[in-house]
């Protein structure tokens, strides 16, 4: 079962799609935004959710006090999923979420909005020039202190960060590593 864990809608079960998705595990997402919580980093935040799934985590950002989720997702099936917690969610917890159908690098290609808190969650065999390619077209639409967090499994290498973007940290979850960044101070003083 996989439900928000806290915050205004905590407890909420959500829909997961049959197959296509591998959801992050309650115990990894718990960890994750215990970590954000203390860095003050959802509180208000408008949250970017690339290769949604489910929505869980961009879910539980608006859940915890995000002021907008933004959940992209290519596959119709996924969408459709997202879509019914994205509702259900947006009720109890008062705030917005938006599910958006389309390729991640489109979307981003196309998106003139900033984010404060950036989730990405892609397949673990997304290919490394892909995740790079990604990471590259987020950094126009970071907010000067945003923060990225990647998922990735642990034989995974690190992602290749763009210029202006530094990692800051990373955590092992048995098979699962984040990845933490954020934008360079210099890369925004342009």
């Amino acid at each position: 079962m996989t439900r928000i864990i806290s915050g205004s809608a905590g407890g909420i079960r959500l829909d997961v799609p049959a197959a296509g998705t591998r959801p992050t595990s309650e115990r990894v997402r718990e960890a994750l935004f215990s970590a954000l919580d203390a860095a003050n980093a959802v509180d208000g935040a408008r949250v970017l959710d690339l290769y949604a799934g489910s929505g869980a985590l961009g879910l539980e950002a608006l859940s915890r006090g995000g002021a907008t989720a933004t959940l992209v997702e290519r596959g119709a099936p996924a969408v459709s999923v997202a879509q019914k917690n994205a509702s259900r969610v947006s009720n109890a917890a008062g705030g917005h979420a938006t599910v958006h159908r389309a390729a991640v690098a489109k979307y981003l290609e196309g998106s003139r909005e900033t984010f404060d808190l950036v989730l990405i969650d892609p397949p673990y065999d997304l290919a490394e020039a892909e995740l790079a390619q990604v990471l590259e077209l987020l950094v126009p639409r970071l907010a000067a202190d945003a923060l990225i967090v990647v998922e990735r499994g642990r034989r995974s290498p690190e992602p290749a960060w763009p210029d202006g973007v530094e990692r800051t940290r990373d955590r092992a979850y048995g098979d699962t590593v984040m990845w933490w960044a954020q934008p360079r101070a210099e890369s925004q003083s342009r």
